[in-house]
C-alpha cells in the first residue's frame, strides 16, 4: 500500500508543480499584453482573458491539492500498512 501511495503522491506534485508553473506562465504574458503600450484593443482584451483564465486555474488547482492532501492524509492514517509475511 505504501508503494501505491507513494507513487501517486510524487505523481501528482509532479503534475501539480507543472500545472502551478503553466499558471504563471500565463498569468505573466496575460499581465504583459494587457499592460504593453499596444494601440491594438483585441490584443489587450487577450491579456485580459489570459489573466482571468489563469486567476480560475489556480483557484481550481488550489482546490483539487488541497482536496487530494485531505484525501492522501485519511488514507495514510486511517488504512493500516499492510504487511508480508516472511517465509
Amino acid at each position: 500500500m505504501a508503494d501505491i501511495t507513494e507513487f501517486i503522491n510524487m505523481l501528482t506534485i509532479r503534475i501539480v508543480s507543472i500545472a502551478w508553473g503553466l499558471f504563471l506562465l500565463a498569468w505573466s504574458i496575460g499581465w504583459l499584453l494587457k499592460g504593453a503600450p499596444i494601440p491594438f484593443a483585441r490584443l489587450k482584451r487577450t491579456g485580459q482573458d489570459l489573466v482571468e483564465d489563469a486567476v480560475w486555474a489556480a483557484f481550481w488547482l488550489a482546490v483539487g491539492s488541497s482536496i487530494f492532501a485531505l484525501i492522501s492524509y485519511v488514507v495514510s492514517n486511517v488504512a493500516p500498512n499492510p504487511t508480508v509475511p516472511q517465509p
